[in-house]
């Protein structure tokens, strides 16, 4: 049985991270973070589909891919790191050799990641300096992870992190994250960043086929503004610390892990959605009754990525006239005379169409239900029995404001 636990990249057994400030665009804080496994793990990793990719995600695809083991990431926000031409690739290779020196590691099994402006070269001295603090700071406790989370925050306004156990051949094995990401987000595997620890040892192949399978349904499923980064990356390291059977095979051992993984990345998608830049609100878009799975998906996201109906979430305005309206430019084939419509939050539920007509619904009823700061809209299209749930949020004034001045 899987529970939640306090923590995050640092609750499984054998992982330690640490936090640094380094001055690379920002002052008085944090801004570089150190996840680091006390013995060699089995990495696996999903990235953006953005043909301009930043140099830290070519340098990732290179060591998941071809690399055996994976043992340190390093991260760092304030600076992408993309559209930096070779320069940029070396720096990613002297942050790996100066990680490597430092922890005593292989150069091949030090990940990197970056976040921030794009265009701008990194300050590699002082990203070297920051990479000996966090060596010397790191650590196995609760705190070193939430420090980590806190560092690698760019519009954030909060940290996001979550941690499971579960039993797997009658061992504990813990799964914990964090992640990054409010604005550039519309993952395509957000702009968005992940890592996942576990102490769980399973084959990489495995490990790759179930991240690979478990964003379909969690980041890829979130959109703040429709914008795919140049640096989406989820990078997951499992060590094996927590000594159950390795785990290869698609038996009942990965069924328990991956719905934990599962948990995991829906818990930090929604996270994202939820710290939308400039957001009030986390929206949430269910689609049911539909055909197949496609179906449904394309619905959810058009209806989810739709800057009309995110505005009539900001204003509390049950304008179900949008949703329709996005559901029928999806592509996906519907009919609309047969669609009902709900909204749904803390503060109740409400039925707001009924095949396809308006019901003679209260607008107080559902002003109330639409202020709270998580909101649900339910379509029933009544094709068969598939579904699909997308994440967003409400688009707002200050959207544009963060967005305006993000360089300066």
């Amino acid at each position: 049985m899987m529970t939640v636990i306090e923590g995050s990249v640092t609750a499984a057994k054998g992982f330690e991270a640490a936090a640094a400030a380094a001055e690379i665009k920002y002052k008085n804080r944090t801004d570089m973070a150190l996840i680091y496994s006390q013995v060699p793990a089995v990495a696996a990793g999903t990235f953006t589909t953005n043909v301009v990719k930043a140099a830290p995600v070519l340098w990732d695809q290179k060591i998941v891919y071809h690399s055996p083991k994976a043992q340190a990431v390093v991260i760092n926000s304030g600076i992408a790191n993309a559209c930096t031409g070779k320069e940029g690739m070396d720096y990613c290779q002297d942050i790996a050799d100066k990680t490597a020196q430092v922890l005593g590691v292989a150069s091949d099994s030090v990940l990197v990641a970056s976040t921030g402006v794009i265009g701008m070269q990194l300050p590699i001295d002082r990203m070297k300096r920051g990479i000996e603090l966090l060596a010397e700071g790191k650590s196995d406790t609760l705190d070193a992870g939430d420090a980590a989370a806190h560092a690698i925050m760019t519009t954030d306004t909060v940290s996001k992190q979550i941690a499971v156990k579960t039993m797997i051949g009658g061992k504990e094995v813990v799964i914990g994250g964090m992640c990054k990401g409010s604005g550039m987000i519309h993952p395509n595997m957000c702009t968005m960043l992940s890592f996942i620890t576990t102490d769980a040892a399973i084959s990489k192949e495995l490990l790759q086929e179930a991240l690979s399978d478990s964003i379909v349904d969690t980041y890829n499923m979130i959109s703040v503004d429709g914008d795919t980064s140049t640096n989406d990356t989820v990078l997951l390291l499992a060590n094996g610390m927590a000594k159950n059977p390795e785990i290869t095979e698609k038996n009942e051992d990965y069924a328990a892990f991956k719905e934990a993984l599962d948990y995991v990345n829906t818990v930090l998608a929604k996270k994202i959605a939820g710290d939308g830049e400039g957001a009030t609100a986390l929206f949430e878009v269910t689609i049911v009754g539909a055909k197949d799975k496609a179906q449904a998906v394309t619905l959810a996201k058009s209806v989810v990525t739709s800057s009309l109906v995110k505005t009539a979430i900001y204003g509390h305005d049950a304008n179900w006239g949008r949703i329709l309206c996005a559901m029928g430019y999806s592509g996906a084939d519907f009919d609309p005379q047969k669609v009902d419509l709900f909204f749904e939050s803390a503060a109740g539920k409400i039925q707001i169409i009924q095949d396809g007509v308006a019901l003679d619904y209260s607008e107080e009823e559902a002003t109330k239900i639409l202020s709270e700061n998580e909101v649900t809209a339910l379509a029933d299209i009544k094709m068969g029995s598939s579904c699909a749930t997308a994440w967003g949020c409400d688009l707002t004034y200050d959207y544009v404001k963060i967005n305006a001045d993000y360089r300066s």
